[in-house]
């Protein structure tokens, strides 16, 4: 009956799981948000003088999302005590003593969920903002005609304008994880060795796409404007920092999935508060591996029709 409750709800997408060892993993995995356990004696508790125990364990990565979760999960199990009572059916007072636990985040305290983000935006910033200019610029300045006739590959050129940024994007998050750790005391339970691998991909993804923008646009102030667009804003509001996406409608998940901040996201959350857990980690690393490979490409291709033409 309170399996069929929670199935019932509009709240939730359960499933049925008869292992607690699984259900954990599944947690770990973060393929569900949240545990409902249920104990074999549960039912033979309704009748005795004490009350059955649920316990609901929740993924407190996202501090707001948890304490929902928590609420909704609260309100289901006292509208179905409320109505066993209102049927008269012998239960204990109360019925069902409820037993919430959070995972990851145990204080659901919201800053060790927003610093890991912030850190993602940081990197952003440097990654496209500051390389959507760099072609640009040369353009613009009518320096790019000196570049053309000396006897620089394309190849160079390239590495010219990503290696400085990319130095200076892991420096900036080499800095905002020190800050994190040390001044608000975010816990940090993953891999360095990890987050500097995986920290790379996201900051080569961002410089193609930085780069890309300022290799098809000669107007800074435009390759500036664009580099905000479709840059910055869905890095701020598709990455699952502000909004939680899967409350969003599907087409907005949809489109959040050619964001890298979206991928690098999960990445900073899943390494300061779970630690090396490869099932999130990796997928997530793909993503931003192929993204960098796509954009650098597309990237290269434009400088080199420029460079020829």
């Amino acid at each position: 009956d309170v399996s069929a409750r929670f199935d019932l709800s509009s709240y939730f997408k359960t499933i049925h799981l008869t292992s607690m060892a699984e259900a954990m993993e599944w947690l770990n995995q973060r393929r569900v948000d949240g545990i409902v356990h249920l104990q074999s004696d549960f039912s033979s508790g309704l009748f005795s003088r004490n009350p059955s125990q649920v316990q609901v364990i929740v993924n407190g990565i996202d501090a707001n999302r948890a304490r929902l979760i928590q609420g909704y999960a609260r309100g289901v199990l006292q509208k179905w005590t409320a109505l066993r009572r209102a049927r008269g059916e012998p239960a204990a007072d109360p019925a069902v003593q409820m037993s919430p636990r959070i995972w990851f985040n145990e204080a659901a305290v919201s800053r060790n969920f927003l610093v890991p983000g912030l850190i993602t935006l940081i990197m952003t910033l440097i990654g496209i903002l500051l390389t959507a200019l760099v072609v640009a610029r040369e353009w613009e300045r009518g320096t790019m005609e000196a570049i053309l006739v000396t006897p620089i590959r394309r190849i160079d050129l390239l590495l010219g304008k990503m290696l400085p940024y990319f130095i200076l994007g892991m420096l900036g998050m080499s800095l905002s994880v020190w800050v994190g750790v040390t001044l608000f005391h975010v816990p940090f339970r993953g891999s360095i060795i990890t987050l500097l691998i995986l920290s790379a991909l996201f900051m080569l993804a961002s410089l193609g796409f930085g780069l890309l923008i300022s290799a098809a646009v000669r107007v800074q102030f435009v390759a500036a404007q664009i580099s905000i667009v479709a840059g910055f804003l869905p890095a701020l509001f598709l990455s699952g920092l502000i909004f939680d996406l899967e409350s969003t409608p599907r087409i907005i998940q949809i489109v959040s999935h050619v964001v890298p901040a979206r991928y690098f996201v999960d990445i900073s959350h899943t390494l300061f508060m779970a630690g090396d857990v490869w099932p999130v980690l990796l997928p997530n690393a793909l993503a931003l591996a192929s993204m960098a490979v796509l954009f650098i490409s597309l990237a290269f291709r434009k400088i080199t029709k420029r460079l020829e033409g």
